[in-house]
């Protein structure tokens, strides 16, 4: 097993998690797992955010679905830095559809539907720098 590179992701708790009252429970996990936080904030997704931030889906048919929902609420969003942060951070939140993530992660433990499913996450750190030039600025950066 050779060292991990320290790399960063994002972590969006969605309108759902935020409504719920799940901010600080997710984020301790992220803290206690070992993560630095280097970004923090509660905000509203615009439509141009919310449609970029989805764009790898755009066409299909829940496309609209997705936009529709990120940005109905307030959303907390987050980047995260440690080893193998994007890998690790999937691990941690589980399956998409909630009714079949594990128990243990945040989407089993806290997910009620495959829509409503509390957290988003980027998939490559790609996407995860691409993610965060979405949502902060770069003088919101640490």
């Amino acid at each position: 097993m050779g060292a991990y590179m320290v790399e960063r992701t994002i972590v969006i708790i969605k309108p759902d998690g935020v409504k719920r009252g799940l901010i600080g429970e997710i984020i301790s996990r992220f803290e206690r797992k070992g993560f630095k936080i280097k970004a923090l904030k509660m905000t509203k997704l615009s439509l141009e955010q919310a449609e970029k931030l989805y764009d790898i889906h755009k066409g299909k048919h829940f496309y609209d679905e997705l936009v529709n929902y990120i940005t109905s609420g307030p959303v907390v969003a987050m980047i995260l830095e440690g080893s193998d942060a994007v890998n690790v951070v999937r691990l941690m939140i589980g399956a998409t559809d909630g009714r079949k993530a594990a128990p243990g992660t945040i989407r089993g433990d806290y997910s009620l539907s495959i829509s409503e499913n509390v957290i988003h996450a980027a998939d490559s750190p790609e996407r995860a720098e691409y993610e965060i030039s979405v949502l902060f600025r770069p003088e919101e950066l640490l």
